[in-house]
C-alpha cells in the first residue's frame, strides 16, 4: 500500500496539482493508494470518481497543516500494510513520525533558502532524513546539492503526462475566431507573474511586428502581473497583437495551444523563485509545437535545444526576440515541432512510472 501525502491536488487546477494527479493515478495501477490531501470546495464530485481513497483535510492552514500529520500518523499506526509514504513537498513529510521508507518530490522554488537560514535547516532536516528524493530535473538536482541535500539520495525523475484527447472541432473554430486568422502564433499558459517573463515576450513583438505584421501572442492565465502586462501592451501599442484569457475551458486552451506556432515561456530567476522544470513545454509539444525556454531553470530537461525547441536566454530581449525569428523564417518551427511531438512520448506516464517502480 502506498500513503500519498500532498498539499496539492484537483480538483484544484495548476501544474502540481496535475504532477500529484498523474503520479497518483500510476500509483494506483500498482498497489492500494491512500491520499491524505487538502480540502476543497468541488472535492466530492472529483473523489467519488477514483478508484482509490482521498482523505480531504479542512480548517485553517495553520491548524491544518497540524491536523493532517496527526491524522497521518494515526493511520499509519493502525496499518501495518504501509510499503511507502510519498510527499508532494518537503513539509508534507515534516510532521511524519515513521520509519516506513518515504520518498519526497522537489520541484525548485520551495527548496531555495538561503545556506544555513531556518528554512534552509528545516528543509535539510526533512529531505536528508527520508530515503529518496525525487528531483524533476537535472537543475532542480544541482539546486538540492549546492544547498545541502546529500546528492546520493537524489534521483532525477522528470514530472509526466497524459496522453492527449481529441479535441471537439467545435474549440478550433472558436479558437480560429479568436486567432482573428493570424498567421504567425506565440502562446504562453501559464501564471503572470515575474518569473514567467510575459514582459520581454511583449518587448520582442514590438520589434517582431514590423517583420510579421500577422503576429499575435497569447497570454493564457491570472496572477499578480496581468495589469502591468496589460498596461504596457497599451504603452507599446500592441492591442491588436497581445490576447489576453483566462478561466476558459480546457478544451479550448488545448485548441489554442493546437493551433499556435510557438510555445514561449523564457523564465528568469526572480528572487527565490525559479522553474524547475515546466510541464507545460511537453503539454504543448503533444501537440506538435515546439518551444521556446529561458536557460536559467529545467527547461533543458523538457526541451531538447534546437530540436524541439530552443534555450535563450530571458534576461536577454535580443536573444528572445532571435529565437523567435529562429522559428518563425522558413516556418521552421514546424520541423522541430515534428519532433517535439515523437519526444514528448517518453514523458507519458506509463513510461514515467517505470522509474518510480525502481525505488518503491
Amino acid at each position: 500500500m502506498y500513503l500519498v501525502i500532498t498539499r496539492s491536488f484537483p480538483p484544484e487546477i495548476g501544474g502540481m496539482q496535475n504532477l500529484m494527479w498523474g503520479l497518483t493515478k500510476s500509483l494506483a495501477t500498482l498497489d492500494i493508494v491512500k491520499v491524505f490531501a487538502e480540502y476543497h470546495e468541488k472535492h466530492i464530485d472529483f473523489d467519488e470518481k477514483v478508484n482509490f481513497t482521498i482523505q480531504r483535510i479542512d480548517g485553517p492552514k495553520i491548524i491544518r497543516k497540524y491536523r493532517k500529520s496527526y491524522l497521518v500518523n494515526e493511520y499509519i499506526k493502525e496499518n501495518k500494510n504501509i510499503s511507502c509514504i510519498i510527499g508532494d513537498h518537503w513539509k508534507s513529510l515534516e510532521l511524519i513520525k515513521s520509519e516506513k521508507k518515504k520518498i519526497c518530490l522537489i520541484h525548485s522554488k520551495e527548496i531555495n533558502h538561503p545556506i544555513s537560514s531556518i528554512m534552509n535547516k528545516r528543509v535539510l532536516k526533512v529531505l536528508n532524513n527520508v530515503d529518496f528524493v525525487i528531483s524533476n530535473s537535472r537543475f532542480t538536482k544541482k539546486l538540492a546539492t549546492n544547498l545541502g541535500v546529500k546528492e546520493d539520495k537524489i534521483i532525477v525523475i522528470n514530472p509526466g503526462v497524459d496522453p492527449i484527447s481529441k479535441i471537439p472541432n467545435k474549440y478550433f473554430d472558436e479558437a480560429e475566431k479568436l486567432l482573428k486568422h493570424k498567421s504567425k502564433r506565440l502562446i504562453t499558459v501559464s501564471r503572470f507573474d515575474k518569473r514567467k517573463n510575459h514582459e520581454k515576450v511583449i518587448m520582442a513583438l514590438r520589434n517582431l511586428k514590423e517583420i510579421y505584421p500577422d503576429i499575435i501572442y497569447i497570454c493564457i492565465g491570472y496572477g499578480e502581473e496581468e495589469e502591468n502586462l496589460k498596461r504596457l501592451v497599451k504603452e507599446l501599442k500592441l492591442n491588436k497583437h497581445v490576447l489576453f484569457l483566462k478561466n476558459i475551458s480546457n478544451d479550448l486552451k488545448n485548441a489554442l495551444v493546437a493551433k499556435s506556432n510557438i510555445f514561449i515561456m523564457p523564465s528568469v530567476i526572480h528572487k527565490n523563485s525559479v522553474e524547475g522544470f515546466g510541464i507545460a513545454f511537453v503539454e504543448a509539444a503533444q501537440y506538435g509545437i515546439p518551444s521556446i525556454g529561458g536557460k536559467d531553470g529545467g527547461a533543458s530537461d523538457a526541451i531538447i535545444h534546437e530540436k524541439t525547441g530552443l534555450i535563450c536566454d530571458g534576461n536577454n530581449l535580443e536573444s528572445i526576440y532571435a529565437s523567435i525569428n529562429q522559428l518563425l523564417q522558413n516556418d521552421k518551427y514546424k520541423e522541430l515541432g515534428k519532433t517535439a511531438k515523437e519526444n514528448s512520448q517518453r514523458f507519458h506516464w506509463n513510461k514515467i512510472i517505470e522509474d518510480y517502480k525502481r525505488i518503491l
